[in-house]
């Protein structure tokens, strides 16, 4: 199912269907009472960088909360999960979308699934889903947090939350997602939560272990590649040029790419540039490849399993890449990470890791947003276009070696 169809049925599939479940979340809700979270099911659907971003409050829910925690995500997204193994394998759901009919059927197996387990707590993580809000009100869980829209226009999801939490639009999504944990965790109720302080120290990412064979194994992986290829003497230079479908104009243009790619060859003769991507990206990948005309160049997408990419960063110089998954995949290493931005801003969507943003701020910026289902009028991203090859170079050189 494409994401434009997934926004109309969400829409009008949605608003009515969360209209006529009220009335059943409100008669069930007669019957029930608050209960200390124990089994807490997290719903994060689209966006394999929240599955990273949101760990911060994940593990706040299982070390101040002691909560075992569960999780339900779209089945391709599931992967973005493993990288740091937050939640277990058996407490994962996954919904398929691929089609209406895969997705009502799933929809009625999570319901069925959610009382098996007995979750008593949803935490709803997505910003203004009717779809979500369906999953949180129906789930059977006597505790419900999610975002609520209090005096916002056009963001109806029905009365599906025990706990309305106030989306903050001018702060990290981090800090966003901590705040519904402390709803969940709250002693006392308010209107609206959660009246807390958020520190950096909470926001802070887990780092992964790479094992010194893992990194080995990866860098005979780029040998085979390029034959050439020395560890010794030779810098790795990620370059990650895709984004997902969900928002297109995220990306910068392939031929600025082609140039940074010729410019850091040319800059640094120990560089080997790896271009990374899905399976589905290598042709387009290798196209790119050969515009580099160079054999320090190599086309490595779909070679490396999802499981795999902490080695890769962690064998990595650096990595200049779009604002996709990727920009947060690479937070749980300390590679140096440069992240072009454009309809969204860092600050609410930044990697928490060793990132850097470069981003034109223009006066349209950000375009996408909660209220609009980050669903952008625009078609021509001057926003990226904004940022030269030029800049880009400049600030990545410092740490390639000339």
């Amino acid at each position: 199912m494409n994401v434009d169809l997934m926004r109309k049925v969400d829409y009008y599939a949605g608003v009515p269907l969360c209209f006529l479940s009220t009335f059943l979340v409100k008669l069930s809700h007669l019957f029930s009472a608050p209960v200390r979270p124990q089994r807490v099911l997290l719903v994060e659907l689209s966006e394999m960088g929240s599955a990273i971003i949101v760990d911060p409050a994940m593990q706040k829910l299982k070390n101040a909360g002691k909560a075992e925690l569960f999780f339900v995500i779209f089945d391709k997204n599931k992967p973005s999960l493993k990288l740091l193994n937050s939640v277990a394998d058996e407490n994962i759901f996954t919904i398929r979308e691929s089609g209406i009919v895969p997705l009502a059927v799933d929809t009625l197996k999570f319901f069925w699934w959610c009382r098996q387990r007995r979750i008593d707590s949803v935490i709803d993580l997505e910003l203004f889903s009717r779809y979500s809000a369906l999953l949180t009100g129906l789930s059977g869980a006597v505790n419900r947090v999610g975002f609520h829209a209090f005096h916002n226009e056009g963001l109806y999801r029905g009365a599906m939350l025990t706990h309305k939490v106030s989306y903050n639009p001018h702060q990290h999504i981090a800090r966003s997602f901590i705040a519904l944990v402390n709803a969940l965790l709250s002693d006392k109720p308010e209107v609206p939560y959660s009246k807390t302080l958020i520190s950096d120290e909470e926001i802070k990412l887990r780092q992964v272990s790479v094992s010194a064979e893992q990194k080995a194994a990866m860098l005979a992986r780029i040998r085979e590649d390029y034959a050439g290829f020395d560890a010794a003497k030779q810098q790795v230079v990620l370059i990650n040029p895709n984004a997902s479908e969900l928002l297109p104009q995220r990306r910068w243009m392939k031929d600025r790419y082609a140039e940074l790619m010729r410019r850091i060859v040319a800059y640094s003769p120990s560089a080997v540039v790896v271009i990374t991507g899905a399976p589905a990206e290598r042709a387009e990948a290798e196209v790119l490849r050969g515009q580099v005309g160079s054999e320090r160049c190599v086309n490595f997408a779909g070679r490396v399993k999802f499981t795999e990419l902490p080695a890769l960063y962690s064998v990595s110089q650096l990595m200049v890449t779009n604002d996709s998954g990727p920009g947060h995949f690479s937070s749980v290493t300390a590679l140096p990470t440069f992240v072009l931005f454009g309809p969204e801003t860092p600050a609410l969507y930044g990697s928490l890791g060793n990132s850097t943003p470069i981003y034109a701020g223009l006066a349209c910026s950000p375009c996408v947003s909660a209220s609009n289902h980050r669903k952008t009028a625009c078609s021509d991203n001057v926003c990226l276009q904004a940022i030269t090859v030029d800049r880009v170079f400049s600030t990545i050189q410092p740490l390639l070696q000339a």
